[in-house]
């Protein structure tokens, strides 16, 4: 290697099941080298300031892990050495509380309660040893946060850069029932393929969350400006360089713009929850919200994007009503939005085959724990249509 080179720091963000392929896209974007992405999220290298500008941007990704520790183990007394013999003090200070969370995969110790234990006493007397004082643990607002990872021969640790979960924008100030994760609406309307200059309609909108999303993606808002973040605390924290990069990220926001991106509900309280987290975000011209039942929706343009994800049996509890709806909603956006694409967000199976259109692409994804599929249907004056009752095997 020639010439000096900025040390190259590794790092994992986690992410939606479902939604590794576009966060793998996302950092590439945002400059990340390295690119792997793995079931749960993805991993990548770069500069230690790279992790800011991921959590400053990144509308797809729950965390972004800093890894400091990878190696062999057989034993806890092995788990407890490496994380003893590194240097934590360098990273944060004693004064600072900590939280451990240790998860798992095909591990042969006999319980991660004891891992977790071993991890937080290598890290506290580690402390005690050098300065006599050590860190305190805070399950509930820790200031840093320690991820561990074993496999079945290794060890992996982290320190969290993030803080609080990056779905969390600091810009949410109602939300209606069972709302989806920021982060998964984000991903939904990437896979969607929508641009900003395309007519987006979400016709059963709820508090908002995919509006709002695609109101900071259309406008260049970058969703971590409004909120902080873990490594303002840790002792490298470069305050002139996180400095820049947000004033360069309020610099490339897009002006007002004569909105085409629209919601409704037939629920007033979802509309007023919707119309709440605009007005506090300061984005209430940037959106037209509309009560309305979707079942009597017109287009609001010629062509454009439906994306939505409407209440399915967990949510509303009646099983018979939905297996009346769907298929009257198929026929609502047969008959009035061809020329559309619609993307249909849901944990219900029965939905293909209830609405009556044939689905061009299904993509399983998780929201949560629940296993749930995105379905794509072009609209097409005069075809999609199957026979009612025509087989179709299940997502």
């Amino acid at each position: 290697m020639t010439g000096p080179a900025a040390p190259h720091y590794t790092f994992f963000a986690p992410c939606p099941r479902g939604l590794e392929g576009v966060l793998a896209t996302e950092l590439d974007e945002l400059g990340a080298q390295d690119i792997a992405a793995t079931a749960g999220g993805v991993g990548f290298t770069g500069a230690f300031c790279l992790c800011y500008r991921v959590n400053l941007e990144s509308r797809i990704a729950s965390r972004v892990l800093w890894r400091v520790f990878h190696g062999p183990y057989r034993t806890e007394q092995d788990v407890y050495q490496a994380a003893y013999d590194l240097p934590w003090r360098d990273w944060f200070s004693a004064r600072r509380t900590i939280k451990l969370k240790v998860s798992a995969q095909h591990c042969p110790l006999m319980s991660l309660d004891y891992v977790t234990l071993k991890i937080k006493d290598a890290v506290c007397d580690r402390f005690r040893a050098a300065t006599g004082a050590r860190p305190s643990v805070d399950t509930r607002q820790p200031d840093i946060r320690i991820d561990a990872f074993l496999d079945a021969q290794h060890v992996t640790l982290y320190l969290d850069t993030s803080g609080e979960p990056l779905f969390k924008r600091g810009l949410r100030k109602a939300s209606g029932e069972a709302p989806l994760r920021e982060n998964l609406a984000a991903g939904i309307l990437r896979l969607s393929g929508w641009a900003p200059e395309q007519a987006l309609l979400d016709p059963m909108c709820g508090g908002g969350t995919i509006l709002m999303e695609a109101v900071l993606l259309a406008r260049h808002i970058a969703p971590g400006l409004g909120r902080g973040f873990a490594f303002e605390k840790l002792h490298n924290f470069d305050s002139k360089t996180w400095r820049d990069l947000c004033e360069a990220s309020r610099a490339a926001q897009i002006p007002k713009a004569a909105p085409a991106i629209y919601g409704s509900d037939r629920d007033r309280r979802a509309l007023q929850a919707a119309r709440a987290n605009f007005d506090a975000a300061g984005l209430a011209d940037a959106v037209v919200l509309t009560q309305a039942d979707v079942l009597d929706m017109k287009p609001p343009a010629a062509a454009g994007v439906i994306v939505t994800n409407p209440p399915y049996g967990v949510r509303l509890g009646d099983q018979a009503a939905l297996a009346a709806f769907y298929p009257r909603l198929g026929d609502v956006l047969k008959r009035n939005f061809a020329g559309w694409r619609a993307y249909i967000f849901t944990a219900d199976p029965r939905l293909p085959k209830l609405i009556g259109l044939a689905a061009s692409r299904r993509t399983p994804l998780f929201n949560g724990a629940l296993e749930c599929r995105l379905f794509e249907f072009k609209l097409v004056r005069g075809t999609m249509r199957r026979p009612r009752g025509a087989a179709q095997a299940g997502p």
